[in-house]
C-alpha cells in the first residue's frame, strides 16, 4: 500500500488542503500513537489522509470498528473507504465536529490529529478542539503533531479551553522532522490522583 502516489494526486489537486510536503512516515505514526492502548477505544482520528496513523492505531491492536475517520478531501476518503471498510468514515470538516453528534459527551477516549494546525485561523482551531473535547473522557487526550518549534495550539486558546500541551517526543525520520503534543485537560491529574 504505497501512500506516495495517492498523496502527491491530492497535493496536486489541492496542496493547500494537503497542507505537507510528503506523507507522513512510520516513525511519526509510531510516535503519535505511542500512548494508545488496544483498550483506549474509541478512537478519532482528524485528517488521517492515506491513513498512515490508521495503520499505526490497528498495529497497537485497536479494532477498526473502534475507529472514526474524519476527512474533507473525497479522494482521501474514498481511499480510506476501501482501506478500511470496518471503520466509520465521515467527510467533513473537522471544524464542524461539535455539531456533528458523533458520540455522547465522555464516551470518546482518543484523539489523533494529523490536520494542518499551523496553518489554521484561531476560530478553526477552536471548533476542532471544542468539538473533541466535548466528547472525550476526562482522561481522554488529544495528539498533535507539528513541523514547528513548540505546540502549535497558541497557548491563548489553551489557556481559554483550561488545556495544557505537554511534548511527547520528536522525531527526524520524517520529512521534515516532527514533534508530537498530548492535549490535555488541566484537571486530569487531579482526576486521577482521587480515583
Amino acid at each position: 500500500m504505497s501512500d506516495l502516489l495517492p498523496f502527491f494526486r491530492a497535493w496536486v489537486t489541492d496542496p493547500k488542503r494537503v497542507s505537507a510536503i510528503s506523507p507522513s512516515s512510520p516513525a511519526l505514526a509510531e510516535l503519535i500513537t505511542s500512548e494508545v492502548a488496544p483498550d483506549h477505544g474509541p478512537v478519532l482520528e482528524l485528517g488521517p489522509g492515506t491513513g498512515v496513523f490508521t495503520r499505526a492505531l490497528l498495529k497497537r491492536g485497536l479494532s477498526e470498528n473502534d475507529l472514526t475517520l474524519i476527512e474533507a478531501a473525497p479522494y482521501f476518503s474514498r481511499l480510506l473507504s476501501d482501506r478500511y471498510p470496518h471503520a466509520r468514515i465521515l467527510q467533513m470538516d473537522a471544524t464542524r465536529l461539535g455539531r456533528a453528534d458523533l458520540y455522547s459527551p465522555g464516551t470518546l477516549a482518543t484523539v489523533i490529529s494529523g490536520l494542518p494546525i499551523l496553518s489554521m485561523k484561531p476560530r478553526q482551531i477552536m471548533g476542532i478542539l471544542t468539538g473533541t473535547f466535548g466528547y472525550l473522557r476526562g482522561e481522554g487526550a488529544f495528539y498533535q503533531f507539528t513541523y514547528g518549534p513548540r505546540c502549535p495550539v497558541p497557548q491563548a486558546i489553551l489557556a481559554r479551553l483550561d488545556l495544557r500541551a505537554t511534548r511527547i517526543g520528536t522525531t527526524v525520520r520524517n520529512m521534515p522532522p516532527s514533534s508530537v503534543y498530548r492535549i490535555e485537560k488541566l484537571h486530569r491529574s487531579s482526576v486521577l490522583q482521587t480515583a
